[in-house]
């Protein structure tokens, strides 16, 4: 089967949409059309079913771990049971992120977005160290074209790698790490030993970094230099201004030090030296003049700070999908929408192939057909579907009999030769249903 670099595993259309292009295709008559419709509606119960069970362990798990959390468990967790239940929330996690055709975000990009810029005009730094463990995966790899300022009113074109979509999970350290560190939990952005999670779109491959909750943020040097320069020039003629209350203040001290010659190279009238009222004229007109230009120094690089953080912040909020336990409830949803466009798919096209396939040929076949159909390149991911359609196994009921001796039957098996093989409709569609019927048994078994 054939790899493309630049394609990826996601289909990006429904499964609703997905039937009625198979029903489309002319391929199946009336009668077999809604033997495929009926198939296809309780498959998809089948796997929503399958999802929900895997939602219900992360929620149950999550529980000590999520920073919303406005419920308490009846009896904490053991320091055992806590690491089997952070296990559970991770490995489900990865589980649904990769069933939607998310894929793993390269270390080297978040490292690179550290040190570079490139919508945000600002210096980054994450504490990786702060995690217990962090994921990240990501879906749509492509560019964007924006209008960035160059000079004044002049906007220029500028062209930016995004990811269309990416979910983050951190896991902070507990409390002890950061009392290590000296720091104080009401300091904190975020509370530790929690797990947050966050879901994204259209966010700038140089700009990952600030997605990570314990991002530090600062100005860059030009910035520091637009800022620092002008506040030089405003401070020297205040300098001018002020020197001769500070030789009179400077004089003062002296004679209070009794050293007289020193008072004598600083050519000031001795009389207003000596003279109290003067002195501490000069003393709270420098006090003043020099605390006043110092607040509003500091007031212009508090302003300019919140107006870098509001920046980030609003950028942010406009592109965020979801939070912490809402993201699993979303990824359940994408993952079991993918699973099923990708059986649906791969059954249908070994219903209706005039030729036996094997995995490389229906793969390609499948592409093709998508391209054709709709003017969609896409990476299909073959084995994912050929596995689910395999280990899907039921009984075959006919007449009120079930056939075969009893035996379960798959719904894919391969020749001799490599070629796969599934049921036709009617037998598919009463495998399924026996799967559905037999979800629950009296034992506790599920299938």
């Amino acid at each position: 089967m054939a790899v493309y670099a630049n394609r990826e595993a996601f289909i990006p259309y429904t499964r609703s949409d997905i039937i009625k292009l198979c029903l489309q295709d002319g391929q199946l008559n009336e009668t077999d059309a809604q033997k495929f419709q009926d198939f296809c509606k309780i498959l998809i119960a089948y796997y929503h079913f399958r999802f929900h069970r895997t939602l219900e362990t992360i929620k149950d798990n999550y529980v000590p771990f999520n920073p919303n959390a406005d419920i308490q468990p009846i009896t904490p967790p053991t320091f055992e049971q806590y690491d089997d239940m952070e296990l559970n929330v991770v490995n489900s996690f990865e589980h649904i992120v990769e069933r939607a055709n998310y894929m793993p975000l390269p270390e080297s990009i978040i490292k690179q977005a550290l040190t570079t810029k490139s919508l945000i005009d600002l210096t980054t730094q994450v504490n990786f160290d702060d995690f217990d463990r962090f994921l990240c995966y990501y879906r749509g790899d492509n560019c964007k074209t924006i209008l960035g300022k160059k000079l004044f009113f002049w906007k220029k074109e500028k062209i930016i790698d995004i990811f269309e979509r990416i979910v983050l999970l951190v896991k902070f350290k507990e409390a002890a790490y950061f009392r290590a560190k000296k720091k104080k939990n009401q300091d904190l952005k975020f509370i530790p030993g929690k797990m947050y999670v966050y879901f994204y779109k259209n966010i700038p491959k140089l700009d990952v970094d600030l997605l990570f909750p314990n991002v530090e943020t600062s100005m860059t040097w030009k910035d520091r230099l637009l800022f620092g320069i002008p506040a030089i020039g405003s401070a020297i003629p205040l300098i001018l201004r002020t020197l001769p209350n500070l030789l009179l203040l400077v004089a003062a001290i002296f004679i209070v030090l009794n050293v007289p010659f020193l008072v004598e190279s600083l050519n000031v009238d001795l009389e207003q030296v000596r003279n109290v009222m003067p002195v501490l004229v000069a003393t709270l007109s420098l006090t003043i003049t020099l605390g006043g230009f110092a607040f509003k120094q500091y007031t212009n690089y508090k302003n300019k700070k919140i107006k870098f953080q509001k920046y980030v912040t609003d950028t942010l909020f406009f592109k965020n999908l979801a939070n912490n336990a809402s993201v699993f409830q979303m990824f359940i949803e994408l993952a079991e929408e993918e699973e099923c466009k990708e059986i649906i798919l791969v059954y249908y096209h070994l219903l209706t192939s005039p030729t036996p396939l094997n995995p490389q040929q229906l793969d390609d076949h499948i592409e093709t057909w998508m391209e054709n159909k709709l003017g969609t390149t896409i990476n299909f991911d073959i084995q994912g579907p050929l596995d689910n359609l395999e280990n899907i196994h039921g009984q075959v009921v006919q007449n009120s009999k079930i056939t075969d001796d009893s035996l379960e039957i798959p719904l894919l098996t391969y020749d001799h030769q490599g070629a796969c093989q599934v049921l036709p409709l009617d037998d598919a569609k009463a495998v399924i249903d026996y799967v559905w019927d037999n979800v629950f048994r009296y034992n506790g078994i599920i299938l």
